[in-house]
C-alpha cells in the first residue's frame, strides 16, 4: 500500500509540474502579447501587482495555446473567478426547463443543539 501511495504521489507531482510549466509558458507569452490590463474591468497592472493578472482561456481548453494568443485574454483574478463561476452556474442548467433537485441532507440541522451542549459542558 505504501508503494501505491508513493507511485500516486509521483504521478500527482509530475502532473502539477507539467501544468505549472504549461502555465508559465503561455502566461509569459500572453504578458508579452497583451497590455497589462484586465479585459473585463479595465484595471491596469504594474510589476508590483502583476501576480493578480491571469490568463483566461476563452474556449475553456487549457491545452489550446496558439502562439498568436487568440484563445487567451488577460483578466484580473476577480474577473477570472467570475468568468469561471458563470461556467459553473451554466453547467447545472438544462435546456428542458428542469429545476435542480434540492439537497437531500442538512448538515446544520442540529447545529443549535450542538452549540448549546458545548456551552453547557
Amino acid at each position: 500500500m505504501a508503494k501505491d501511495n508513493e507511485r500516486l504521489d509521483k504521478v500527482v507531482l509530475e502532473a502539477r509540474r507539467n501544468a505549472e510549466q504549461r502555465e508559465a509558458g503561455y502566461r509569459a507569452q500572453a504578458l508579452k502579447l497583451f497590455p497589462w490590463v484586465c479585459g473585463s474591468c479595465a484595471r491596469t497592472f504594474t510589476h508590483s501587482n502583476l501576480q493578480l493578472l491571469e490568463v483566461h482561456h476563452k474556449n475553456s481548453n487549457h491545452d489550446d495555446n496558439p502562439s498568436d494568443g487568440s484563445n487567451w485574454e488577460l483578466l484580473c483574478t476577480y474577473c477570472h473567478e467570475h468568468e469561471h463561476s458563470k461556467l459553473k452556474d451554466m453547467a447545472g442548467r438544462t435546456d428542458t426547463g428542469d429545476t435542480l433537485s434540492s439537497a437531500t441532507s442538512n448538515p446544520f440541522a442540529d447545529l443549535r443543539a450542538k452549540m448549546e451542549a458545548k456551552k453547557r459542558g
